[in-house]
C-alpha cells in the first residue's frame, strides 16, 4: 500500500516498480494497489488458426483478458454479439481474431469486401489498423482503412483499395457512406460487421449514417456491437441490426482498478503551480494531460516548453499529418507528454502511460473513465489526477456518484497555499437529476486510407 499526501509522491510513485513497502501516513487512509488479475486462459486453447496464433505470438500476447476469454468462442461459432466492455480491456482482440480465423478459412477468390468494422474517429480507425498489421502478419488478408482528412490522392486511393475488393474495410461512417454514394462500393458480399464503440457514434450523431450503411449489406451476415454502456439508444440500434446476439458484459463502465485515482481541490489560477510542482522532479513515465478546451491545451504545452520539459500539444487544429507525428513521438518515447483535447480520449492503445492529468473536470462521466483508461494497460498500473477547482465541484461530484466511490482529495502542498473547501453541493446544477451530457455538437471525424505491406512467402 501507499499513500498519495503530496505531489511530488505521485511522481514518486511512478518511479517505483509498485511494491507494497511504501510508509503510509496513520491519520490518512492509504490507497490501495489493485493489481489486475492473472488471467489463465491460453489463445491456444480456442479453435483459432495456426497462422493466427503465430502472430499472436509475434505480438506477445500470453493469456487472453476476461473479454477475448467470453467472446472469441462465440464468433468463432457465428453468432451475433452485443458486448459492454470499456477501453483497455482488450475487446479488439476479441473480435480481431476470430474474424481473422474465419476469413482464412473461407477464403475470398473473387476479392470482395468479406468485412467492415465501423469506429467513430480517425484514431480508433488507425489503432484496429495497426492490430491488424501485427495479427495477420502471416496470413493472406488485406485491409483498407478510409477515413478523411486527405488531400484529392488519399480519395483515389480509398476508393482503388475498396474497389479492388479488400478484405477487412476499417472506416467511419461519414467517409465510408461518402464512398458509396460516388465510388460505385459494393458490400453485397459483406459477412461480417462490427461496430465499436457504437455509444460513441451515437453521440455523434452517427445513426443514420449507420443504418444507411447497414442497408447496403446482406441481412445475412454476423454482426457484433460494441460500446462501453448499453443505454436504450444501443439497445435500439442492436434490435434493429443483430439476430439472437449473445449478450457479454465486462465492467460496465467502471474504471480499471489498477487506476489510482486522485484529486486535487483547487482554485483555477492554482493549477499551474501545482503542474510546476508535480513536474519539478524528473519523471520517467509517460504523461497525458488532458483539457476540454482547446486554448488550454495550447497554453498549457506552451507553459511547459518553457520549463524545458520534452512536451507536444495534440488538438484539431493540426493537420491530420501533424497529429499522426505527435502521435507516433509520443509512443516511441520521443514525447514524455502529451497535452490533448479529448480527441486522444478513446482509441488510442499505447501500454506504457503511466499518469494521467485531468487539468479540468471532464464534461461528463464516461469521458472521465475514457481519460482516465490511458493508463493501467496491459496489466500495468497507473495514476490519474483531476484538477478540480470551485465551479467543477458539481460535475466531479457525479462523477464520483458515478463510479461509486470517494476519490481521494491529495492536501495541496504548501507552495500553492490553500484551496476552497469541497463542498460539491454548493455547484450542483438545477434541476438535480441523472448527469446530462450538454456538450455542443462534435464535427464529424475526417477519414484517410492506408494499407500495409504484406510479407512475402
Amino acid at each position: 500500500m501507499f499513500l498519495l499526501s503530496c505531489p511530488t509522491s505521485i511522481i514518486f510513485v511512478l518511479e517505483l516498480t509498485w511494491t507494497q513497502n511504501v510508509k503510509t501516513v496513520p491519520e490518512i487512509k492509504p490507497l490501495i494497489i489493485y493489481k489486475n488479475r492473472i488471467f489463465e486462459a491460453k489463445f491456444d486453447e480456442v479453435n483459432l488458426d495456426e497462422n493466427v496464433l503465430q502472430g499472436i505470438e509475434a505480438m506477445n500476447f500470453q493469456e487472453m483478458t476476461p473479454v477475448q476469454e467470453q467472446t472469441i468462442p462465440v464468433i468463432l461459432e457465428g453468432k451475433d454479439i452485443i458486448g459492454c466492455a470499456q477501453t483497455g480491456t482488450g475487446k479488439t482482440a476479441a473480435y480481431t481474431l476470430p474474424l481473422l480465423s474465419r476469413l482464412v478459412a473461407e477464403g475470398n477468390p473473387d476479392n470482395h469486401i468479406r468485412a467492415v468494422i465501423m469506429v467513430p474517429t480517425r484514431e480508433l480507425a488507425q489503432q484496429i489498423d495497426m492490430q491488424f498489421e501485427g495479427f495477420s502478419y502471416f496470413l493472406p488478408i488485406s485491409t483498407t482503412v478510409v477515413y478523411g482528412g486527405g488531400d484529392g490522392a488519399g480519395w483515389d486511393q480509398q476508393k482503388k483499395g475498396l474497389l479492388m475488393g479488400a478484405d477487412v474495410v476499417i472506416a467511419t461512417p461519414g467517409r465510408l457512406l461518402s464512398h458509396i454514394a460516388n465510388s460505385g462500393i459494393d458490400l453485397s458480399q459483406v459477412s461480417y460487421f462490427i461496430l465499436d464503440e457504437a455509444d460513441r457514434m451515437l453521440d455523434m450523431g452517427f445513426f443514420d449514417d449507420i443504418m444507411q450503411i447497414v442497408k447496403q449489406m446482406p441481412t445475412k451476415r454476423q454482426t457484433i456491437l460494441f460500446s462501453a454502456t448499453l443505454p436504450p439508444k444501443i439497445r435500439q440500434l442492436a434490435k434493429q441490426i443483430l439476430k439472437d446476439p449473445a449478450e457479454i458484459n465486462i465492467a460496465i463502465s467502471k474504471p480499471n482498478e489498477a487506476i489510482i485515482q486522485s484529486a486535487y481541490i483547487c482554485y483555477e489560477t492554482q493549477k499551474m503551480t501545482i503542474i510546476q510542482e508535480l513536474f519539478s522532479k524528473p519523471n520517467r513515465k509517460k504523461t497525458i494531460i488532458f483539457s476540454s478546451s482547446k486554448q488550454k491545451v495550447k497554453d498549457l504545452a506552451y507553459s511547459l516548453k518553457r520549463m524545458k520539459l520534452n512536451v507536444a500539444a495534440m488538438h484539431s487544429d493540426l493537420e491530420q499529418e501533424q497529429r499522426e507525428a505527435v502521435m507516433l513521438d509520443f509512443k516511441n518515447g520521443k514525447t514524455d507528454i502529451l497535452v490533448a483535447t479529448d480527441i486522444v480520449a478513446r482509441g488510442i492503445d499505447i501500454d506504457d502511460i503511466g499518469l494521467v492529468i485531468n487539468y479540468d473536470v471532464p464534461h461528463d462521466p464516461e469521458d472521465y473513465i475514457h481519460r482516465i483508461g490511458r493508463t493501467a494497460r496491459a496489466n500495468a498500473d497507473g495514476v490519474a489526477i483531476t484538477f478540480v477547482c470551485e465551479p467543477e465541484q458539481g460535475k466531479f461530484h457525479k462523477i464520483e456518484e458515478f463510479i461509486e466511490k470517494d476519490i481521494y482529495k491529495i492536501p495541496l502542498p504548501p507552495t500553492v497555499g490553500p484551496g476552497p473547501a469541497y463542498n460539491p453541493q454548493a455547484f450542483e446544477r438545477r434541476p438535480r437529476g441523472k448527469f446530462k451530457n450538454n456538450r455542443p455538437g462534435r464535427k464529424r471525424p475526417y477519414t484517410r486510407k492506408k494499407n500495409f505491406n504484406k510479407p512475402e512467402n
